[in-house]
């Protein structure tokens, strides 16, 4: 039996399932029909036990009164999936946003899914599952814009390397060896690669990454003991990249893989972050340079 309920059950229960291993954090802003969009893939989720956490940055509380996003939190709720939705304002950049959700986590595990990406079925189970079996500190699921299926690139996916013997600890920095991986997300690449690659039996395969976005599993002990995403502070909002100086610190620690194949699909929608005049990474690392 899976922690999710199913129909026969929507009536008969009301409580909560069995407690969740895994945190769903979901920052979000402005975007109804791709919130819905991805709160349908995750009421297609059966393992682990996981709960739900919204942080909601619009100016018009669109949301509650949404039909299709309701309709989707009661789905996830009948099954027995608990899922908070809080107001977070005013706006402060996305490294604060993911940082307050970060202090609502509990769970030993924490998914940062952007509302604009959709976990095919079976997702969440085979990151978690990565995650236990490599033991590493960051595993994600690399977002695929399905619209590039017929946009071959050979030439970005050259950087491909599984990790072999286990995942280990790996210092990145700009332009430093490894972050030449960044194309491998671009456009459907892993889509591609996928698709020639034999996979293990369990049906995924560990890879060398420079960052991931959109669909990202830490360890919660793991990204807290690296200070999470409390550098915030030293931002101003117009920034991005922040995923990918959290994630260095954490990799530089405990490891970090990506999942082959990503089942994490972009769903190509306008960003809601247009300046990002500052870059995270950059900013965060600067001392290491300049003393």
């Amino acid at each position: 039996m899976t922690s999710r309920r199913t129909a026969a059950r929507w009536a008969a229960e009301r409580s909560v399932g069995p407690d969740a291993v895994l945190d769903v954090l979901v920052p979000t802003s402005g975007r109804l029909a791709e919130l819905a969009t991805v709160l349908a893939g995750l009421a297609a989720q059966d393992d682990p036990p996981f709960r739900v956490v919204i942080s909601d940055q619009s100016d018009d509380h669109a949301m509650a009164v949404e039909p299709a996003v309701q309709a989707m939190i009661r789905v996830l709720t009948a099954q027995g999936r608990e899922v908070r939705v809080l107001q977070h304002l005013p706006r402060l950049g996305i490294a604060e946003h993911r940082a307050f959700l970060l202090e609502q986590a509990t769970s030993p595990y924490v998914l940062f899914l952007d509302d604009d990406v959709w976990p095919e079925p079976g997702l969440l189970a085979t990151l978690y599952e990565a995650i236990e079996r490599l033991g590493c500190g960051v595993v994600g699921a690399a977002q695929q814009g399905l619209s590039y299926l017929g946009d071959e690139r050979p030439a970005e996916q050259a950087p491909f390397t599984p990790w072999e013997d286990g995942v280990s600890p790996e210092r990145l920095r700009k332009d430093a060896p490894g972050t030449e991986r960044w194309t491998l997300h671009n456009a459907a690449n892993l889509a591609h690669i996928a698709a020639r690659t034999d996979l293990p039996e369990e049906g995924w395969l560990p890879y060398r990454v420079a960052w991931l976005a959109g669909c990202v599993l830490y360890r919660r002990e793991g990204l807290q003991a690296v200070g999470g995403f409390d550098f915030w502070r030293d931002l101003p909002p117009n920034h991005g990249g922040e995923d990918v100086a959290a994630q260095w610190k954490v990799m530089e620690r405990f490891g970090g893989a990506g999942v082959l194949p990503s089942g994490a699909v972009h769903l190509e929608a306008p960003t809601t972050v247009p300046d990002r005049t500052v870059d995270a990474a950059a900013a965060v690392f600067a001392h290491e340079t300049t003393g």
